[in-house]
């Protein structure tokens, strides 16, 4: 028996969103404040008693709901804001007996079982009267004063601040899959089966819910700040779970005459200071009087007196470990506490969950962030073995992990399958919502040479795709390089949000169009037009010009040899037509008309002056468009580092120098011209038009929009 899938409306940012869970481990990835704590929290506040509800809980429209309400209006039917939580559970032979109370009939054959759990009002008319009551009874300042004081409640918003415990509560039903679309929504017009009060124990019965919390407070122990060192940790784990000291006669008959040997030591050691307090007044006549003993609690003995300690590597091959040197816990670094910690945790998890009585058949452990002081291979290794920790669970029991992180690392030892992305809902009207992407969608046969593909790129460059606000996909070596200078200079509130750049190269752009579209990344693919002659006695629409010579844009009839504008966007192949296009179509359209969020850059058509003349003419390629937007600078002999520099440019026209020019960058060093450009420090020199263009519009792209007045961002 496992969790299925998980759906959540009305909660903080996750307005409704649906969740499926792996089997075995789910990966929650996203940018920060996209909604995975949230995801987690939200078994926390549903399952957990000892956990309550605050009224910034509910997603933020909600807000604005119970902000406008108008206790004197007409509200016979009025429906204040509730929070669902829909659990989804496929349930094997062994567990039917479990579930007898969540099916939906007698004529249940093995469908997914659903509960859903409603967070709402215990009685809206009662809520009205008691909100009306308060704002009666509200104390307003007696000289008609109108400061900045506003006595309590100011709204609905404001009086659920302190009242939500009592004025709202939980409800249990059973969701009957054969009424549910194939997102597992009610369907119109369907009803679900009301539990009665019994419905918590049934939860309980079924679901352990375990939280490995990102903030572990592992500090040395000399810090001032909370400490959680691991000896107290593994003492506690002790206590609970591994066999105890006190059937160990002998041990305990040397722990006994240490004691009294101890005591001896104490009496003559604090015999002065004792008969110095005595001096005092104290302890007088009847008063008792002082002595210190030792007591040696075998169950505290490992928090107070043993310790972690870390055996150095000696030449003996491990071998004689009690004369080796070893070093306290605190000595160690912070990463390995953090390993050893939630090893330790999530053997606990797992025991506990084992020792209940009525143990339920599904074990949810859910990790935050467990890169925490890990470095790159730790992190690997975590997510790779942490499911191999625990011991083979019972049959008819079954533990789920989910696991949210920001690690690049992490995900470099998974695939696609077991990840569930999570982004800003970026649709009209979409205040502070979240959507969740499911990437075992690139699992179906369509998509596996596309998935095989991304898989490996993504193992090979370890990218944070998944965690960025936006993406630039880029022509080569020199854009990578070249590009955060450019942002730096030109669009540095760009360097204010995450941006990811991917060297994809023009023949491979495309097959990230499927994983772009997927995920709604704001994406800026910066490629070059690379131009070539067509072959004779074929017009521009038939060529075939993966062979053809590389040419000058300025060539009647080229054609662009580059996949991405052939094949992805804009599908043309023809150098002018790619020239003429405006900028307002170089944006990927979504199915329908809608604007997308994909722009393509390229080589466009600039004034260029050599002298007197002037011209206007397109680059092939980023170093033939900066020469040409460049002319007078990068002709310089001052700069002929940068490799663009021809020689006695000045006796050429301006026609002579373009071709000199484009001959030159088909063999030029082109990392050497970008590490070139980075050390000239030299401010002078102009980026070609069309990246400026493309940042641009990722600027604009990203620009924060309008909030709401009244609302503020809500907590992840």
């Amino acid at each position: 028996m496992r969790i299925k899938s998980f759906r959540v409306q009305n909660f903080r940012r996750l307005k409704n969103v649906r969740v499926d869970l792996d089997a075995e481990t789910t990966i929650f990835v996203g940018a920060n404040n996209s909604g995975k704590t949230s995801a987690t929290h939200v078994f926390q506040r549903f399952l957990d008693p000892n956990v309550r509800f605050q009224i910034y809980d509910f997603a933020a429209d909600c807000w604005e709901t119970f902000s406008r309400f108008d206790p004197e209006a007409n509200n016979d039917e009025i429906e204040f804001p509730e929070i669902y939580f829909d659990l989804w559970f496929e349930v094997d032979d062994d567990n039917v007996h479990r579930v007898l109370d969540l099916l939906p009939g007698l004529d249940w054959n093995g469908e997914p079982v659903g509960l859903r759990m409603i967070y709402g009002p215990k009685d809206s008319s009662a809520l009205i009267e008691r909100y009306k009551k308060a704002r009666n009874e509200r104390k307003l300042p007696q000289d008609g004063s109108n400061g900045t004081y506003k006595p309590w409640p100011t709204d609905l918003m404001d009086y659920l601040k302190k009242t939500l415990a009592s004025e709202y509560e939980i409800r249990h039903y059973v969701l009957d899959e054969r009424q549910c679309d194939d997102d597992l929504n009610p369907m119109a017009g369907y009803t679900p089966f009301r539990l009665g009060s019994g419905a918590g124990a049934i939860i309980s019965r079924l679901i352990k819910v375990d939280f490995l919390n990102a903030q572990r407070h592992l500090t040395d122990a000399e810090s001032h700040g909370r400490a959680e060192d691991l000896s107290r940790r593994l003492s506690r784990y002790y206590q609970r779970n591994l066999q105890k000291f006190e059937t160990d006669l002998a041990a305990l008959s040397a722990l006994a005459n240490s004691e009294s040997a101890l005591n001896e030591h104490f009496a003559q050691a604090f015999e002065s200071i004792l008969k110095s307090v005595e001096h005092l007044g104290y302890p007088g006549g009847t008063n008792a009087g002082l002595v210190v003993k030792a007591s040696f609690n075998v169950q505290n003995m490992l928090s107070t007196s043993a310790r972690v300690h870390y055996v150095l590597p000696s030449g003996n091959n491990g071998q004689n470990v009690e004369s080796s040197q070893a070093l306290p816990d605190q000595y160690n670094g912070l990463g390995f506490k953090n390993l050893i910690y939630m090893a330790v945790e999530i053997l606990d998890f797992h025991h506990a969950w084992e020792d209940m009585e009525g143990q339920p058949p599904v074990h949810l452990i859910m990790i935050e962030e467990p890169e925490a002081h890990l470095h790159a291979q730790l992190q690997q290794v975590f997510i790779r073995r942490v499911f191999e920790l625990l011991p083979e669970a019972k049959p008819g029991y079954h533990t789920q992990m989910v696991v949210t992180t920001h690690s690049s690392h992490i995900l470099y030892e998974s695939s696609f399958q077991p990840i569930r992305y999570f982004c800003r809902d970026k649709r009209d009207g979409a205040l502070h919502r979240s959507d969740v992407k499911n990437l075992s969608i690139f699992y179906n046969g369509e998509k596996e040479a596309t998935r095989e593909f991304l898989q490996q790129y993504l193992k090979l460059t370890h990218c944070d795709l998944f965690f960025a606000d936006a993406a630039i996909l880029v022509e080569g070596n020199v854009e990578r390089l070249l590009l955060p200078l450019i942002i730096d200079r030109n669009f540095p509130q760009l360097k204010a949000c995450h941006i990811t750049i991917l060297e994809v190269g023009g023949a491979f752009a495309h097959k990230f169009q499927e994983l772009l579209d997927f995920l709604d990344v704001a994406t800026l693919v910066i490629t070059d037009i690379d131009s070539v002659e067509p072959p004779a006695g074929l017009d521009a629409d038939q060529k075939e010009t993966d062979r053809s010579q590389a040419c000058m844009t300025t060539v009647p009839e080229a054609v662009t040899s580059n996949e991405t504008l052939k094949n992805w966007f804009p599908k043309l192949k023809s150098v002018r037509e790619l020239l003429d296009l405006p900028d307002g179509e170089k944006v990927v359209n979504f199915h329908g008309g809608e604007v997308g969020n994909i722009r393509v850059a390229y080589q466009t058509r600039q004034a260029v002056v050599w002298g007197t003349e002037r011209s206007v003419l397109a680059g092939r390629t980023l170093e033939e468009a900066f020469a040409l937007e460049n002319l007078s600078w990068s002709q310089d002999q001052a700069r002929k580092i940068i490799g663009l520099c021809i020689a006695k440019s000045d006796r050429l026209g301006l026609a002579e120098l373009h071709e000199a020019i484009f001959k030159r960058v088909r063999n030029l060093d082109k990392t050497r011209f970008a590490l070139g450009l980075i050390a000239e420090q030299d401010t002078a020199w102009k980026t070609p038009q069309y990246i400026l263009d493309g940042l641009t519009w990722l600027s604009n792209n990203l620009a924060p929009k309008p909030v709401m007045p009244g609302l503020r961002s809500e907590v992840e």
